[in-house]
């Protein structure tokens, strides 16, 4: 991986296997959208007691030259699928890949015409 990678564990004891699985993702990632210059996720279990049923939160900064930032996260509410660890991880990484591709779409010019009818829409009184 080319770009800095920076995984935190919160709450939580290191594991090797979820270290494991944020670098392939990371890796992934960055094939998907090579100008990423850092990314630091974020693992963590909000309450730091699994054992009693906690969802597990994965955080995702990522860094873009010229300053611009894709950042990804937020608290599951009342979804199971969360108590899965590799989850978590792999849905973090899903909605990273979504904001980066609608990032790259902008940068690539490819949604000027959808900007342009937002536009006529606000100008327009109700």
């Amino acid at each position: 991986m080319r770009a800095q990678l920076r995984i935190t564990f919160q709450n939580t004891p290191s594991s090797e296997a979820i270290r494991q699985l944020i670098e392939e993702q990371a890796e992934h990632l960055e094939q998907y959208f090579e100008r990423m210059t850092a990314c630091h996720v974020v693992f963590k279990l909000p309450d730091g007691n699994h054992r009693s049923g906690g969802l597990f939160e994965v955080g995702i900064h990522i860094k873009m030259p010229g300053g611009q930032t894709v950042d990804v996260g937020r608290t599951p509410q009342a979804d199971d699928r969360y108590t899965d660890p590799q989850f978590a991880v792999t849905d973090a990484f899903r909605r990273a890949r979504r904001r980066l591709s609608d990032r790259a779409k902008v940068m690539r010019n490819e949604v000027k015409a959808l900007h342009k009818r937002v536009e006529r829409s606000l100008d327009q009184p109700d």
